[in-house]
């Protein structure tokens, strides 16, 4: 058995918490919340798991392998740091951290502990981002020509005005991290590290709301394969989330990764091999006035608890996570920034 602490209990961290008392093999202990009440809402619904009023407390349990962090953004870093040093695995939420100094903090805690860091990127168990995985693995679809990813959603304003920290620089560190950097691991996992040629960013339609852009367009070319790529995304999309996809152009086909998150084949054109068969996604994460990416968390925990216990590799270990960073650093460091930005 395998016992977890959480940090965070919010709409994320509610999802581990219930997964956790799910898994046959985990054993959530104890959790902690700088709001009270969220640790009396666990605590209402399972009397057994501590309530603790204090992080420093929580890493400290003796009884605690495993902390999982689902807190703001920003925290991610100093509490992964804090838990590895007090001799605990890490479970953290995505992004990674916001600065890539933070993350080669984080993996140098790690190395120097001798305890595991992983980085939730659910969106890597998506069944047709695994299929095309295993095409390009298997070297199928030839010379990649270009790339193209397009990452559609709706965040209303009273999506920032509830919460405390999104939308602000120093908690959330900006669109790409919040909400698109699941795609950006996607990228990244599919065909390795990018160049980024060009880029500029503006905020159409959260001007007092959000301290940075809710609309981008990237230009890259793909390291390993010399081939051209675009990113463009939104948080502007009318009323709900639109399209969340990643088209690969290649010798031998043309295949899109799409629906909203990247859970459907929504194109494809090619020399013989199509995709079929494929088992459904489960549904996206749902939290009422708004939807996540794919709701794959019970994925990951199974990952994280088999690496573990030595039977099965991690699916996103830490060096991936940091450069899930390191590319949207990137990003954001060679964009032109227009209007309010």
């Amino acid at each position: 058995m395998i016992s977890f602490g959480l940090v965070g209990c919010g709409h994320i961290g509610m999802r581990h918490a219930r997964l956790l008392e799910a898994h046959p093999d985990t054993l959530l202990v104890a959790v902690c919340d700088i709001r009270p009440e969220r640790m009396s809402s666990v605590a209402g619904t399972w009397p057994d798991i501590r309530t603790s009023p204090e992080f420093k407390l929580l890493v400290k349990d003796p009884d605690i392998d495993i902390i999982s962090i689902c807190t703001p953004n920003g925290l991610h870093a100093p509490q992964a740091i804090e838990a590895l040093y007090a001799g605990k695995h890490v479970l953290v939420e995505k992004p990674m951290a916001i600065r890539v100094t933070e993350a080669d903090a984080m993996i140098r805690a790690s190395q120097e502990s001798g305890r595991s860091l992983f980085v939730v990127k659910q969106n890597r168990f998506n069944p047709p981002v695994q299929a095309v995985r295993q095409l390009i693995d298997q070297h199928k679809l030839g010379k990649i020509y270009t790339v193209s990813v397009n990452c559609y959603w709706n965040r209303s304003d009273a999506y920032y005005r509830q919460s405390d920290w999104k939308g602000t620089s120093a908690m959330d560190g900006g669109t790409l991290f919040t909400q698109f950097s699941h795609f950006i691991d996607i990228l990244y996992y599919l065909f390795g590290d990018l160049d980024v040629l060009h880029a500029i960013f503006d905020n159409v339609s959260h001007p007092d709301t959000i301290e940075f852009e809710d609309t981008g367009v990237v230009n890259f070319s793909l390291r390993h394969h010399h081939a051209l790529g675009t990113l463009h995304y939104t948080t502007s999309s009318f009323k709900q989330n639109m399209e969340g996809s990643i088209t690969v152009f290649a010798e031998h086909a043309t295949i899109k990764i799409g629906g909203r998150y990247l859970n459907t084949i929504a194109y494809q054109c090619t020399d013989g091999f199509d995709i079929e068969g494929l088992p459904d996604s489960g549904p996206a994460n749902d939290y009422g006035y708004y939807e996540g990416s794919m709701s794959n968390h019970d994925k990951v925990i199974q990952n994280v608890v088999r690496s573990l216990q030595g039977k099965e590799e991690i699916m996103t270990n830490a060096l991936d996570g940091r450069m899930v960073v390191d590319i949207i650093e990137r990003m954001y460091a060679a964009g032109k920034k227009i209007r309010s930005v």
